[in-house]
């Protein structure tokens, strides 16, 4: 299993719905040029990097705005996806000059109002980062950023627009822009950028987006689910070592809170290989490589079958040798679930945002009795 996988399977997951490009969806093409700082780890080497380091680069985003009056997209405020491109415009040896390929969603904030000129809105980028100079102890030790050439992209950030015609706006924005390998192979503090972005959209359909009054909704079926899922992935914990299997077990009890939101708790189950052969010389136990953890689980629906889940788990053990590092752990990703109930997904778990691995996830989905009908 290859980091490559981690965009791929995000690319066929949202390609779900950023495909499915409906006669109604507004079609445009966005420019950008950004700048900002590389943030650093408050090492000697980072701080090294940071000082030879001026980072800018170029963005290119095809992408749509669906105007399907349906309840996913009104309640998610006629989100926009598709695919771009980005590339840092200067070449640096220690770090090459990271490039980019990337699903993209974007969200609007404030209510249903397609007369105003100007708007906010979130956006999320993942995808795959490449051309990267990687560690290496001989040519290249300085880079303790990221000891591959490939890595995931993961761009969160914020977007104020102003549309300045019905073919023409301009925007900034500012985020976090991030390259990591998931601790695939060390060193892998990740890269991370803060730009802050200058660019304009030509929009390609000359109508005006407007998908009509706010469309009718289904009774809101209030019952419980449950999700089992299996979580896979790889793991290297010093440098120069060789990668070792990390996974798991999950089992969540989710509750309908809304159209929008599902939320629960549920329990963790982790193992990581390789403890006796990294440390042969060492009696290792049980709950030296098997952690356990009370988790609050939560989904964002973008569509009936697409989601994001977002979880904040608590360990009641840690495993010594799997390098958890704090008491508690983050996790989010996105996932697709299939009418016959299974799910699909990918996510990376993390120690206050530093990355454990990335969790290649599989899974059933149990649904409950309605226990109750809520009309719109």
């Amino acid at each position: 299993m290859r980091l490559q996988i981690v965009p791929v399977l995000t690319f066929i997951i949202f390609g779900v719905i950023s495909f499915k490009v409906d006669a109604q969806s507004k079609k445009f093409i966005e420019f950008s040029y950004d700048q900002g700082p590389i943030i650093g780890n408050n090492k000697d080497w980072a701080d090294e990097l940071i000082d030879i380091i001026d980072y800018s680069g170029v963005d290119v985003r095809i992408g749509w705005r669906s105007g399907k009056n349906i309840y996913y997209n009104y309640i998610n405020r006629y989100p926009s996806y598709g695919l771009g491109f980005t590339s840092a415009v200067n070449y640096y040896k220690e770090i090459g000059r990271p490039m980019g390929v990337y699903a993209f969603g974007e969200f609007p904030f404030g209510k249903n109002n397609f007369d105003r000129k100007l708007n906010f809105s979130y956006y999320a980028q993942i995808g795959l980062g490449f051309n990267m100079n990687p560690y290496d102890a001989e040519t290249n030790p300085i880079n303790g950023f990221v000891g591959t050439a490939i890595n995931a992209h993961v761009h969160f950030g914020l977007k104020a627009s102003y549309q300045f015609s019905s073919t023409l706006e301009g925007f900034t924005s500012i985020g976090t822009k991030h390259y990591s390998n998931g601790s695939i192979k060390k060193p892998n503090s990740g890269i991370n950028f803060v730009p802050i972005a200058l660019g304009l959209r030509v929009n390609l359909d000359k109508e005006k987006f407007n998908p009509g009054t706010k469309p009718d909704f289904p009774p809101l079926e209030k019952r419980g689910i449950w999700n089992i899922a299996a979580y896979t992935g790889l793991k290297s914990y010093d440098v120069g070592e060789k990668t070792y299997f990390r996974g798991g077990l999950g089992v969540n009890y989710l509750w309908e809170l809304s159209y929008k939101y599902r939320g629960g708790l549920g329990i963790d189950w982790f193992y990581g290989a390789g403890a006796k052969e990294r440390y042969p010389d060492e009696n290792i136990g049980f709950f030296d490589v098997n952690s356990f953890a009370i988790v609050g689980s939560w989904e964002w629906k973008l569509t009936e079958r697409l989601y994001m889940p977002i979880a904040l788990g608590v360990y009641l053990s840690r495993a010594h040798y799997n390098q958890e590092v704090n008491g508690f752990y983050e996790r989010i990703g996105v996932r697709y679930r299939m009418k016959n109930n299974v799910f699909a997904g990918v996510q990376i778990k993390a120690h206050k945002a530093k990355a454990d691995f990335f969790e290649f996830t599989l899974g059933y989905t149990i649904p409950g009795k309605v226990r109750k009908i809520v009309n719109p």
